[in-house]
């Protein structure tokens, strides 16, 4: 962490109920994803990952204060921004890291790449490429839920762009009728590729896309890890209670371009520098840490260090697990008898 730029604000979210450990915890996750996507950037600049990649830099609180709402049950799906994802659930960083490589190791054998990964144990089911498809998909984890009484909520993540698909509005309607116990959050990063939101999404703002079918919405400062499991933690609450779904629009943005061929001339160097120095979700907890006297500087060094390990152990693992062998080609395919 930069220690000549300081955040002119921190968090300011009620947290007396969030414990020194887990506030670390927060501290050390959102960490993890961010040093794990700059090291996904160097092995693709090294032609190590190959097709798409794109990176969560920027937009860690979102995952991290979402993820400590939920309850073991409970499912997530999202798009193809979707490493952070991944390890917020506690998937294993080698694992994600050999599928970015193409490796047997990988979450999908190798075969998946950045944006098919999945773990049943740890209730993701991807990662899709599909502008918006995974939100019907999440409404239908929704409703496995609600039909099978296990009290577990689906979380369903969509990017801005998302949010003019079709699909999704076909999902609200389901999910609002039958009350389906389904959280849809908008990653809302200012741009859908290159495109400012501004110029693309009529209406005040995105979380009202919900108003018309009964869904709840609310718009959340999604760069405050604080604010963002405040939010989360009453949009489950309803939803888990059997009121139906919600809609959370995280304000938050991305350093990176869309994607790793994206150089991001859209926008001026000085508007990210302005986000990265303003409002950087990994330096606003350490400020509020700090002012706070939360955590010693032994407890940060500490997080710093293991958190350089794991990503310095997944990328070399992602290095040597070897290719899949030919036969995995016929393999996890479904044919019809």
């Amino acid at each position: 962490m930069s220690k000549n730029k300081k955040p002119n604000s921190a968090p300011t979210a009620k947290s007396s109920n969030v414990t020194t450990e887990k506030l670390l915890k927060f501290y050390r996750d959102m960490l993890l994803i961010r040093r794990f996507e700059e090291k996904s950037g160097q092995l693709y600049g090294m032609g190590l990952i190959g097709g798409f990649c794109h990176l969560y830099i920027g937009q860690e609180a979102v995952v991290v204060g979402m993820q400590d709402c939920l309850q073991p049950q409970d499912t997530v799906i999202t798009a193809y921004r979707d490493h952070g994802h991944m390890l917020a659930c506690g998937m294993e960083s080698r694992g994600v890291m050999a599928e970015l490589t193409g490796r047997i190791g990988g979450y999908s054998k190798g075969k998946g790449g950045s944006m098919h990964m999945f773990s049943k144990e740890k209730g993701f089911y991807g990662g899709h490429g599909i502008v918006g498809a995974q939100v019907p998909l999440g409404t239908g984890l929704a409703f496995a839920h609600q039909y099978r009484g296990d009290g577990g909520v689906n979380l369903a993540y969509m990017g801005d762009g998302a949010a003019n698909q079709g699909q999704v509005y076909e999902a609200f309607n389901m999910a609002a009728l039958w009350k389906l116990p389904v959280v849809y959050i908008i990653e809302n990063n200012q741009y859908g590729m290159g495109t400012s939101c501004a110029r693309a999404a009529a209406g005040p703002g995105l979380y009202q896309r919900g108003v018309g079918y009964g869904i709840p919405g609310e718009r959340v400062d999604g760069m405050n890890v604080l604010t963002v499991r405040e939010a989360g933690l009453k949009a489950v609450n309803h939803v888990r209670s059997g009121k139906g779904p919600y809609l959370l629009e995280m304000m938050t943005y991305r350093y990176r371009g869309h994607s790793m061929s994206d150089p991001g001339k859209y926008r001026s160097k000085e508007e990210v520098e302005k986000m990265r120095t303003e409002s950087d979700p990994i330096e606003l907890l350490r400020a509020y840490m700090d002012k706070n006297k939360i955590g010693t500087e032994a407890d940060f060094k500490k997080i710093e260090a293991e958190v350089k390990s794991i990503v310095n152990d997944c990328a070399d693992f992602a290095q040597t697990s070897p290719e899949p062998d030919s036969s995995e080609l016929w393999t996890d395919v479904l044919v019809a008898a």
